[in-house]
């Protein structure tokens, strides 16, 4: 309640602006109608993996994919495919600080996320941790940066310090598909005991679900009974 209030309050003082183009943004949103058009929505994806699938393909419970390789987490939520202009706004908050790029994306998120809480509502957020080498090179996580207001927008508590990553891998995004597996196998720990069943990781981008899948593992091995993810986007091929 008082969350929404501050940020009716903010809007009034500080209309919203496009972040893409500079026009006025729509209400409550800083992106226009305009640029709002031209987002990649992911319209129909796999319920598990996300992986955009044709439009014109029946509704089904899991792509081949995921049927003949079950991934260790249970559903992925990406409202976006990881496409221009979208990759502006990725890109801006993970690699140049551009914390307002965040919020726009927790919208978006939440807008999405909202409806498909019917799927069942998360105990507990955790955002995908970074090694502290990394955290120190970039001063934040990005991951927390969407969990936090995305958290508080839906009323679930984050728990950003319940794993940590205990190996400093290699960037995914420099590894060819083959060795992302393998990069980021063991990376990391849970730190404490673990109350919730139902767990959301957050992330920015899922590519080949190698970071996500780890990190579902190492959770479901700590006791957790099911992990969705929750990320801003998925790319369009795993």
């Amino acid at each position: 309640m008082v969350y929404n209030c501050i940020k009716q309050l903010q809007r009034r003082l500080y209309p919203a602006r496009c972040l893409l183009c500079g026009a006025g943004g729509e209400e409550g949103l800083d992106l226009c109608q305009a640029c709002r058009r031209e987002l990649p929505h992911n319209l129909h994806p796999c319920p598990r993996c996300a992986l955009p699938l044709p439009l014109g393909a029946p509704a089904i419970r899991s792509c081949g994919a995921c049927r003949l390789h079950p991934p260790p987490f249970d559903r992925c939520f990406t409202p976006l495919l990881y496409q221009p202009p979208l990759d502006l706004l990725v890109g801006g908050l993970k690699f140049h600080g551009k914390l307002a790029y965040g919020r726009l994306l927790t919208e978006l998120m939440a807008e999405y996320l909202e409806p498909m809480l019917k799927h069942g509502v998360p105990e507990l957020i955790v955002p995908v941790p970074l090694h502290p080498t990394r955290l120190r090179s970039r001063g934040y996580n990005q991951a927390l940066e969407l969990a936090h207001p995305l958290g508080r927008h839906l009323g679930i508590p984050i728990a950003p310090f319940i794993c940590r990553r205990q190996r400093n891998t290699a960037p995914q995004v420099k590894q060819a598909m083959e060795g992302r597996h393998s990069n980021i196998q063991g990376a990391f720990q849970v730190v404490g005991r673990i109350q919730a069943r139902h767990v959301a990781l957050v992330d920015d981008v899922v590519t080949t679900g190698a970071t996500v899948a780890e990190l579902a593992r190492t959770l479901k091995r700590a006791g957790v009974e099911r992990v969705d993810v929750w990320a801003v986007a998925r790319t369009p091929s795993g």
